[in-house]
């Protein structure tokens, strides 16, 4: 049996888009998007959970099994953007100002979830995406939970809810290494699992000392810090720094180099300051692509080392 919630969004929204960021690759396990629906396997504090949303011309509608669909339908506004005011983003540039003006259903989901952002964006540290997402979907698949619920019209086959903190500290080493996952993000992925409880009342604090606290964990920096928070809080100001392709990225796109490094970055983004996070999506959906002349990084499967 499944409980049911519709949420109204206050103006032009766009569900699939506005949470993509929550799906890590085309194959999530926890995660797939299409066709206006949106199925989420999640681990709430009061256990796993399979929502479906499905947007309407009335609203938002959740569908939600499992021991977690009254925690998750409580958080649907949230989770779909209702804290979110993206009204309240003054664009600097005319590329921002026009992605702005033709995403005007782009918000910003707060999931209220740490954990479940920030063990993959551990994973994808340092390695490229297709590889953290491999090693994603085969650590969900391996020793994650089926997702709750009945089968239901459209539902995806293999959804998975991630493992309790617990479970992920039982993973052996060598399931880590068979997923291509070295031992220094599987020793963070440890380290934080055993201060879960401590991470995930970051979400409560304001977001300088919500990104101190995640950094308290030896392994994760700021780059690790932001891209969960940007998830679990939905944060607009939540640049990500640290990143390989970002600030170029961003530079090229506002003013067409292509050696903008985090400062630059940061300095072009100053007058978003409050929106920064919100600043680089919109450039990112509507920038101009920069031509790769860098090395590419290449997949490195070291399962097979």
């Amino acid at each position: 049996m499944s409980l049911t919630r519709t949420w109204v969004p206050p103006g032009p929204y766009d569900l699939c888009r506005s949470l993509s960021v929550l799906r890590r690759g085309p194959y999530d396990p926890a995660c797939r998007i299409g066709s206006g629906t949106v199925w989420r396997a999640s681990r709430t504090p009061q256990g796993p959970v399979t929502l479906r949303l499905r947007q309407r011309p009335d609203g938002v509608r959740a569908d939600a099994w499992g021991p977690g669909a009254p925690w998750a339908l409580e958080g649907l506004p949230a989770l779909l953007g209702a804290g979110d005011r993206p009204e309240e983003f003054t664009a600097h540039h005319r590329l921002t100002r026009e992605a702005h003006r033709r995403n005007p259903g782009l918000r910003l989901p707060r999931t209220g979830l740490v954990l479940e952002s920030l063990i993959p964006a551990i994973l994808e540290q340092k390695v490229t995406a297709n590889e953290a997402y491999r090693a994603w979907g085969r650590l969900l698949r391996r020793f994650g939970e089926a997702a709750p619920g009945p089968p239901a019209e459209g539902r995806p086959e293999g959804l998975y809810a991630m493992p309790e903190p617990r479970g992920w500290a039982l993973v052996p080493s060598w399931e880590w290494h068979r997923a291509g996952v070295d031992a220094k993000r599987s020793a963070t992925v440890l380290r934080a699992v055993r201060v879960a409880r401590r991470l995930e009342e970051a979400t409560a604090l304001e977001l300088p000392d919500a990104l101190a606290r995640l950094r308290r964990v030896p392994g994760i920096g700021p780059w690790t810090a932001a891209e969960t928070l940007q998830r679990a809080m939905g944060h607009p100001d939540a640049i990500t720094v640290g990143d390989l392709h970002l600030p170029r990225q961003v530079g090229y796109a506002l003013t067409g180099r292509r050696d903008t490094d985090d400062a630059g970055m940061l300095a072009l983004l100053a007058p978003y300051t409050g929106q920064r996070h919100r600043a680089a999506r919109l450039i990112l959906a509507a920038g101009p692509a920069m031509p790769r002349r860098a090395p590419r990084m290449y997949d490195q499967d070291i399962a097979l080392l």
